[in-house]
């Protein structure tokens, strides 16, 4: 299918306030921008900024326009992990749990999210931001960034990055990364599977929306059944996997979309999908 170039909102909805920790922007084509907006503190995941980002994710659940979620940053970096300043003034392990629990809301808020969500990554990403964009369904990133899991070097290892880590990367990498605190850089994150793309910085912009033009025509429904299948069949053995697949696959051949979509191919034309919900 030949990708058709989609006309890009001038004046987007903006959700927040001008100097928010965290803005959130939508467009006419229900095109979700998050921008980690604290690019002084390099945009660290502080209690503010996690509770700003679950309320992005629940305001994208309850938009039935909503198609794709641009998770950015403003600043040299991209994100350097938690608030090690404001977790250093907790009283108990009680209240470190707590944060920590907050932060897996946010990571399963992104893989529950039933539109795709791509990081855009202009600077350093490191413990939990390298996190956030492992986290990510898809990211690209400039070929300047470096990505780390570096708590090691102060003696906390960085247990939560981990795990969506050690599913977009090779174990050994990943290993190597966590115990050794060591960068790597965007061309080797690009190697290994971290992000997608690696471009120089005047082509960030434009990298990102290829992807996102090239999701808005695909049918929602079709790519919010994939993806939610994608990570429940990761975790399952392989029977259970194909099983859960087929079943999938089958309820996705119920849907006026797919069967538009194989008449189409069977008549050798373009879908005509329905235009997406604006909201």
């Amino acid at each position: 299918m030949t990708l058709v170039p989609l006309p890009i909102a001038t004046e987007p909805t903006l959700f927040s306030e001008p100097d928010a920790e965290l803005l959130h922007t939508r467009d006419a084509r229900g095109v979700h921008t998050f921008t980690l907006n604290r690019p002084g503190g390099f945009n660290v995941l502080s209690e503010g900024m996690l509770a700003a980002l679950l309320a992005a994710l629940a305001r994208v659940a309850a938009d039935d326009g909503a198609r794709v979620v641009v998770l950015a940053a403003a600043g040299k970096a991209f994100c350097a992990g938690h608030n090690l300043k404001e977790m250093s003034a907790y009283p108990d392990q009680a209240a470190h749990q707590a944060l920590f629990n907050q932060c897996t809301k946010v990571m399963l808020g992104i893989q529950n999210l039933g539109v795709p969500v791509m990081a855009r990554v202009q600077g350093l990403a490191t413990a939990a931001g390298c996190q956030l964009v492992a986290q990510c369904d898809l990211a690209v990133a400039v070929d300047s960034a470096k990505f780390g899991v570096n708590g090691i070097s102060i003696g906390l290892f960085c247990s939560t990055p981990s795990v969506p880590l050690s599913r977009n990367i090779p174990q050994k990498r990943a290993m190597e990364m966590l115990l050794t605190g060591q960068f790597i850089s965007a061309q080797q994150a690009l190697a290994d599977g971290l992000i997608n793309r690696a471009v120089p910085a005047e082509q960030l912009d434009e990298a990102v929306e290829g992807f996102v033009q090239a999701i808005l025509t695909k049918p929602a429904e079709a790519l919010a059944m994939g993806k939610q299948l994608f990570y429940q069949q990761r975790e399952a053995g392989m029977a259970a996997a194909y099983q859960l697949a087929g079943q999938t696959m089958a309820c996705n051949m119920m849907l006026p979309c797919t069967q538009e979509g194989v008449q189409a191919f069977t008549e050798k034309r373009t879908p005509s999908w329905a235009t997406p919900q604006v909201g």
